[in-house]
């Protein structure tokens, strides 16, 4: 390793990450100009197939109209010189894809203290633990530090991953693609990474994170079609829709349990009767 690299291994410096609209699938021309800045979390959402794991893509190569959406992504307001987008340590960018499975076949700990010596942190030991507890705070069921990477079930892998990245990763930008398939906790993950101060962009088809998210993107035919703000309203239904899932989860938790599902609590009982009408759901009039 270079002195260079070596230098890189610091945490990256980002003020802000631009993006720039290129074209549609038709061709026609995206209308986009959107900055964000340390601490911003967005949600990407948009139909199966739209564009929204291309918008991701083009962010983490730092695009330079070189991709099939001619977008561009400047970093502190200009184009990145090659040293910093091709960088293969430091990058400014890390991605969480869908499906992470891991074919070295190490303990947990092990792993994840080979990852705090090439980050050179001090106090390697504690970091770890914290990397771990912090994962098992995420994930629906809990993993030993000696457990073997491959032995991870898909929701605890990335939760690993999600609590790395937030404390161990040098990338002031994270990259997170339908988190709500992991079996995680969704509002603890992204409250963990806002801490971080990073620049959280988060695919997904979950109207409760969809509204979790600063402003969401709204992906059709291959461009951004919307960049919503979300409003004080839409944090008021969150919280019902958070109170809803969570007794959601408890009847999951129950069910995996063992437990059987003979009769509905009353508050959700009473919500489902509310809803079982043929009337048109208030926010499609």
């Amino acid at each position: 390793m270079t002195p260079e690299d070596t230098a890189t291994l610091a945490a990256p410096k980002l003020a802000s990450l631009t993006i720039l609209g290129g074209r549609d699938k038709g061709g026609a021309l995206e209308t986009l100009d959107l900055t964000l800045r340390p601490g911003d979390v967005v949600c990407v959402v948009g139909p199966t197939g739209s564009g929204k794991s291309r918008l991701l893509a083009d962010i983490e190569c730092l695009a330079q109209a070189d991709t099939p959406s001619g977008r561009r992504i400047l970093v502190d307001g200009a184009p990145p010189d090659a040293r910093r987008r091709w960088a293969t340590v430091g990058k400014l960018v890390a991605q969480l894809s869908q499906n992470m499975n891991f074919v070295v076949d190490l303990p947990v700990a092990e792993f994840v203290a080979m990852h705090a010596d090439c980050r050179m942190v001090a106090d390697g030991d504690r970091v770890v633990a914290d990397v771990i507890a912090c994962a098992n705070a995420l994930a629906g069921e809990r993993f030993h530090a000696d457990v073997s990477l491959t032995q991870l079930s898909g929701g605890q892998t990335r939760a690993l991953m999600i609590a790395d990245t937030a404390l161990l990763s040098a990338s002031p930008v994270v990259l997170i693609d339908e988190i709500e398939n992991a079996g995680i906790d969704r509002k603890r993950a992204l409250d963990l990474l806002v801490s971080q101060d990073k620049i959280t962009l988060v695919s997904t088809h979950d109207p409760i994170l969809a509204l979790l998210g600063h402003r969401r993107i709204v992906v059709a035919n291959g461009s951004v079609a919307d960049v919503i703000e979300t409003s004080a309203e839409e944090t008021e239904s969150r919280a019902h829709l958070e109170r809803i899932d969570a007794v959601l989860m408890a009847l999951r938790q129950h069910v995996r349990g063992g437990g059987r599902i003979e009769a509905l609590p009353a508050a959700f009982s009473t919500f489902a009767s509310a809803m079982a009408t043929d009337e048109p759901f208030p926010w499609t009039r």
